[in-house]
């Protein structure tokens, strides 16, 4: 083994404990970032790019036909091949938890599209369950069997949301274990089957499955509810006949008791268990080669690598597999980092020195194409929340999109994602969701103007109450376009009214008061 630290990490405040890795054609991918994506990088899935001991960043893109995909943390991911031995795989991934620490319980189908030396699309879909739909959870496992020539899918554990009438203002988000069901997913036909077995009686998250053909180990994990850390190892046989598939447990000596432990696979049949916990507070640093062969499985300690001074004291460190027998560690930045929410890395690998140069051989071969780029991704700036401000003009210059036949896609304006103007900016690839009722999909409306055609919401500056009430009211709507050309359909033309000028009043008489001397004067004048 080597452990070897990786100096330079752009955008590192991303990389938070739950993140995930894809490996795919030597090729690692990252997902899983703490915050909701920004325009920078819709999509929150980043090549990881490692050069000279430094960390880069790129954003990847999704096709048009992609699903929505919201950064999961903590998720159940596997690989999943037509059979098993062919060569192209998906990634299945299920649950996890959102930033709003929302629990998922979807399932997306992650594929890898086109590639080039500039541009990574990746396909992403959602699929639809019926039957025993496990619920919302996170730190739990999934895996793909074989048998009799058929592929099953298996999910355990995880943790859920409590209760809601266990739950109170303070402590709104507790989680809870799941009940410890074992789900069998069929997803050719979209369906799901829960099976009760006497010997799983905890509910264990954050544990280490290994799948084999028609068989899964289940090692270690940590169970709320008595607080401790499984010491069991347990094999699941998945069976399946023509007809109902059958599911036994059986609890074998050898187990091992850690949590959050990472595996990575180092030949057809070994494996190697790094890092975890013993306790909260007691990292394990022992080291162990697992190796699974026909319906076997023997667990030994193996020799740990040299680890750091940093690795041996920090109180907690996070990590996940990279693939052929490689493994990115990360510990908090502390105070080593001038960003205190940074985090630094390790890379450890887990081959031996033959090995790593011939793999060091193809992935220098493989990365051959994007080190040829004359610059690096510059780097992207990141909010509190560990999300992007950066806009698309922080992409290199150098690697710009040039015309290419062969990168040609398919640009046809149709369904959600037409130009419904000329100042219209809606793009799958930079798209997020901008009212509270859009999830997958921008909002439309549609303008009355002439035989009538779609507009988006958010083009048209449309508050989301004003939305709300033109989806609910049977009233013609027109876009900014046709506004005024339907203006006087709409309003009836305004009627000047004529002003009259107010009415002076009447003014009163003025009389004179005259003293009693002065009218006996006039009267005597009178008389004479």
């Amino acid at each position: 083994m080597s452990l070897q630290m990786v100096s330079t990490v752009s955008n590192s405040s991303l990389l938070q404990p739950g993140f995930s890795l894809l490996n795919f054609d030597g090729h690692v991918f990252f997902f899983g970032q703490k915050g909701w994506p920004k325009r920078s990088c819709p999509t929150g899935v980043f090549l990881l790019d490692i050069k000279k001991n430094e960390l880069k960043m790129k954003p990847v893109l999704f096709s048009k036909d992609s699903c929505y995909l919201p950064p999961l943390r903590y998720p159940a991911l596997c690989t999943l091949r037509s059979d098993a031995g062919a060569d192209e795989y998906q990634y299945i991934i299920h649950g996890g938890k959102t930033p709003n620490n929302e629990l998922s319980d979807k399932i997306y189908f992650m594929s890898l599209v086109s590639k080039t030396s500039k541009k990574i699309t990746f396909q992403c879909i959602e699929k639809d369950l019926g039957g025993d739909v496990p619920e919302a959870r996170y730190g739990h496992t999934i895996n793909v069997v074989h048998s009799r020539g058929k592929s099953m899918s298996v999910l355990f554990g995880g943790r859920t949301l409590a209760p809601l009438a266990q739950r109170t203002t303070e402590k709104w988000n507790s989680v809870v274990d799941c009940f410890p069901s074992v789900f069998l997913i069929d997803f050719e036909f979209g369906c799901c089957t829960s099976y009760i077995l006497p010997e799983l009686q905890d509910g264990l998250s954050f544990h280490v499955s290994i799948a084999r053909d028609d068989t899964i180990y289940i090692l270690g994990g940590h169970s709320l509810q008595n607080n401790t850390r499984s010491p069991n190892l347990y094999k699941l046989k998945v069976d399946l006949p023509l007809g109902s598939p059958a599911v036994t447990c059986t609890i074998l000596p050898g187990g091992i008791s850690v949590s959050s432990a990472i595996v990575t696979q180092i030949s057809d049949t070994e494996f190697v268990l790094v890092g975890g916990y013993h306790s909260d507070n007691q990292k394990r640093l022992a080291c162990n080669t697992i190796v699974v062969e026909d319906d076997k499985i023997e667990i030994v300690e193996s020799v740990s690598p040299e680890w750091t001074p940093d690795i041996k004291h920090c109180r907690m460190w996070f990590g996940c597999d990279m693939g052929k027998g490689s493994v990115l560690l990360g510990l908090p930045g502390a105070n080593k980092q001038v960003i205190p929410d940074a985090n630094y890395f390790y890379i450890l690998r887990c081959k031996g020195p033959e090995e790593d140069k011939e793999e060091e051989l193809i992935t220098q071969i493989c990365s051959q194409t994007s080190s040829e780029d004359p610059e690096d991704s510059a780097p992207f700036e990141d909010s509190e929340e560990f999300c992007f401000s950066a806009e698309a003009s922080s992409f290199d210059a150098d690697n710009a999109d040039t015309y290419n036949e062969d990168d040609e896609e398919d640009e046809s304006e149709t369904g959600y994602w037409i130009t419904c103007c000329a100042s219209c900016n809606i793009d799958i690839n930079t798209w997020v969701p901008f009212y509270s009722t859009e999830l997958n999909k921008p909002a439309m409306i549609l303008c009355s103007s002439g035989a009538g055609h779609w507009v988006h919401a958010q083009c048209m500056d449309l508050s989301e109450t004003v939305l709300l009430r033109l989806s609910e009211a049977n009233v013609k709507y027109f876009c900014n376009k046709h506004v005024d050309l339907n203006r006087g359909l709409q309003t009836p033309q305004k009627v000047v009214c004529l002003k009259k000028p107010p009415m002076k009043p009447l003014h009163k008489k003025k009389t004179m008061k005259l003293s009693t001397s002065t009218k006996k004067s006039i009267l005597r004048r009178l008389f004479e």
